[in-house]
């Protein structure tokens, strides 16, 4: 869509993933990542940590599950999607908002880790086809050439059927 902010974040989840799913049967997952800057004090020779941010994350479907199913508190992660604020209005009256990431992709980092990759199998519903179309499924054996038309040099001695 025009004007929605892109945006990848690495950083550290800080909770396990939260899976739920929807009247409608969708999966959605919430996660928190926590970005902390790091920077070098040459004064000092040591790294010092900066101040975190933490980032509210969802995503839907089937990157839901998966999410949920993979990750875990603690889990460093690069996760990109599009940023977007949440307005509401405590019980209270007072309006707040938080930024949330939707996110489209999230994989582990390999920085300091390995990764084992399992591919999840995709449902995918049989179209549906004409019964009498020739086309719909392919055979596993290639047909014969037709007798003749292989080793003919001309145009063919009939003409064709159409």
């Amino acid at each position: 869509m025009r004007n929605e902010l892109p945006l990848t974040v690495i950083g550290n989840l800080v909770d396990d993933p939260e899976l739920r799913f929807t009247s409608a049967g969708v999966a959605v997952a919430r996660f928190t990542v926590a970005s902390t800057p790091r920077t070098f004090d040459r004064e000092t020779g040591a790294w010092r940590d900066g101040e975190p941010t933490f980032l509210d994350c969802s995503c839907w479907r089937q990157l839901a599950e998966n999410v949920a199913g993979s990750l875990s508190k603690g889990a460093r992660v690069v996760a990109a999607g599009r940023l977007r604020t949440d307005r509401w209005e405590s019980p209270e009256g007072e309006k707040r908002q938080r930024m949330v990431l939707d996110v489209d992709d999230v994989g582990a980092s390999m920085t300091f880790a390995t990764v084992t990759i399992t591919r999840t199998a995709r449902a995918v519903p049989p179209r549906e086809t004409a019964p009498d179309d020739p086309w719909a499924t392919a055979s596993p054996v290639r047909p014969a050439a037709p007798v003749g038309d292989a080793d003919q040099e001309g145009p063919a001695s009939e003409e064709p059927a159409f």
